[in-house]
């Protein structure tokens, strides 16, 4: 079995299911992963093939329990792109309900003035993702036509799943922007990305990532921020602010409203502060 090929032609197939070019690198090294181990077609592939993997995954890679979840998954979607039916073991495990790490509303505000202290476009990045919630692709993949200021919204496109959505931008958020694009506009090199890095190409996720660790190292945070953390901080925010667990749904872009559903369990001082006004009176 020519495993290069197989790779090859199931991320052409992801790629005509319009799945993000993260999505499409995980799954392709965990498909690698698979054929390797396996070392036949996938055709021929058995039930105790399938069970040994899993031990592998377990045992000697070491995975976690959501690890193994996506490795099932992209092995399952090397079955649907080879249009056969998966083998009656090959399940994916329950993934652990993690609580999210977020920051407080003080840590995040220092988060923004640290940023303040340095260059607009850090500032800009920060300012969106701590603003927006949104995804880390989502910010390197927006266009300077996607910023809306005299409507004070930002569209994201093909987010995760496609969909596309619209977010908001306050007015704090609107005057970076404001002053940032100008000095954007003046760049121009013909690339229409709205965060340039300095070799005038579009961000790419890990530049981003370290950018929001350094910063929160800088501004004696004590606890490790990255994009993902600010979303998690946005949505614990707005939820703790009288927002509706559908409103922030829409604004995070989740398909369904069980995903938005763990945010209910996060605020200890939200929860206690319902229960006080809801609480039976005996």
């Amino acid at each position: 079995m020519d495993t290069e090929k197989e790779v090859a032609r199931f991320s052409s197939y992801m790629i005509g299911e319009r799945k993000s070019p993260h999505t499409i690198k995980e799954y392709k090294f965990l498909v690698s992963l698979f054929l390797n181990f396996i070392n036949k077609n996938l055709e021929t592939c058995s039930t105790d093939d399938i069970e040994n993997f899993k031990n592998y995954l377990a045992s000697v890679k070491k995975y976690s329990k959501s690890s193994q979840y996506l490795a099932i998954k992209a092995v399952r979607h090397l079955y649907k792109s080879k249009s056969i039916t998966p083998l009656v073991n090959l399940t994916v495990p329950k993934r652990p309900r993690k609580m999210p790490n977020y920051l407080s509303e003080k840590d995040a505000s220092r988060l923004l003035e640290e940023a303040s202290r340095k260059d607009l476009k850090t500032s800009v990045i920060i300012s969106i993702l701590a603003h927006t919630g949104i995804r880390v692709g989502e910010l390197c993949n927006l266009k300077i036509s996607d910023v809306d200021l005299s409507e004070g919204i930002l569209y994201v496109h093909s987010g995760k799943g496609d969909r596309d959505r619209i977010v908001i931008i306050p007015g704090e958020c609107k005057d970076l922007l404001s002053e940032y694009l100008p000095q954007r506009y003046r760049s121009g090199n013909g690339n229409d990305a709205l965060i340039l890095s300095r070799r005038g190409s579009k961000f790419d996720s890990s530049t981003i990532e370290r950018i929001v660790r350094k910063l929160g190292n800088e501004a004696g945070i004590g606890k490790k921020v990255t994009p993902h953390v600010l979303r998690h901080t946005f949505a614990t925010a707005v939820l703790r602010n009288g927002g509706d667990i559908r409103f922030i749904q829409q604004l995070l872009g989740h398909a369904s409203v069980a995903t938005t559903q763990i945010y209910t369990h996060v605020d200890d001082s939200t929860l206690k502060q319902m229960y006080e006004k809801h609480r039976p009176r005996y």
